[in-house]
């Protein structure tokens, strides 16, 4: 989910509890929050706190899952016993960033996370943003020694396989269709958020599944390779009148020309009308 900023670049907690109920009412099973879309590594810890908080208490049944990964262990253990306290469904942990460990480095960081709660622990394996690739053989060794490592979010482009003892979830959403085709449990996804429902058709009428992965693919192709995520998906959220506001340095908001690109592209789906 995105994290909503008004005009002075606070969080804008009741954009944030309508954006929560959008997505719940279109499609999606939870929302995950404070992660990469959501701008967590901008948000402070009071921050992404209140977030998790808001959420746990907004989306009654729906699951709701804390980004609470970073790259210094002690911070994301921090963060992962306060979020297992307000209550959230699980974590999501990221591949450290930058310190670039080593596998004995890697299996230690995410052993802390996980002795640091009872709930869930989701893997986020991206390389194109931390470096490191986490391979299958050790994705599957992290889930046969640490009982609640319980998924991976799956954000490589190649190799995309099951893994023994871990729910396979899309990271990047084109790769959605692929994932539920090789017995994946879903995904967590950014398009969501603009045409929720088709992706939960995916999951749900798996016959269609590559025919409305190729209905959505202008969607997804504009929101996630225009720029970095979220610019996109911020620019468009606003135009449908979200209000989810800008964005937190370093990332700026989308220009002009984007802005038109991606107003062309809601415009072709029906889902803005043309000015």
């Amino acid at each position: 989910m995105a994290t909503p900023f008004d005009a002075q670049g606070r969080v804008n907690e009741e954009a944030a509890v309508r954006l929560m109920h959008h997505l719940l009412e279109n499609g999606s099973d939870g929302v995950v929050v404070a992660a990469t879309t959501g701008e967590g590594s901008t948000l402070t810890d009071e921050e992404k706190l209140r977030l998790f908080d808001l959420a746990v208490t907004e989306c009654g049944d729906a699951m709701v899952i804390a980004g609470t990964g970073s790259n210094d262990t002690a911070h994301s253990v921090h963060l992962t016993a306060k979020a297992t306290e307000i209550g959230v469904d699980a974590v999501l942990a990221v591949t450290p960033y930058y310190n670039k460990p080593n596998r004995r480095g890697l299996f230690a960081h995410f052993e802390e996370i996980a002795a640091a709660t009872d709930k869930p622990v989701i893997l986020y394996n991206i390389p194109s943003r931390v470096v490191i690739d986490m391979p299958n053989d050790f994705l599957a060794e992290l889930a046969d020694r640490i009982p609640n490592v319980a998924a991976v979010k799956q954000a490589r482009m190649e190799d995309i396989e099951p893994i023994p003892g871990l729910e396979l979830l899309a990271g990047n959403d084109d790769k959605l269709a692929e994932v539920l085709d090789k017995g994946g449990a879903g995904g967590i996804c950014v398009c969501s958020q603009i045409v929720g429902n088709e992706m939960r058709r995916m999951i749900d009428e798996p016959e269609a599944r590559w025919e409305i992965n190729a209905e959505i693919a202008d969607v997804i192709e504009t929101l996630m390779t225009l720029d970095s995520n979220p610019i996109p998906l911020k620019a468009a959220l606003n135009m449908l009148g979200h209000d989810v506001g800008g964005l937190r340095l370093p990332l700026v908001e989308a220009g002009d020309e984007q802005k038109g690109q991606i107003r062309a592209m809601l415009e072709r789906h029906g889902l803005l009308s043309a000015v």
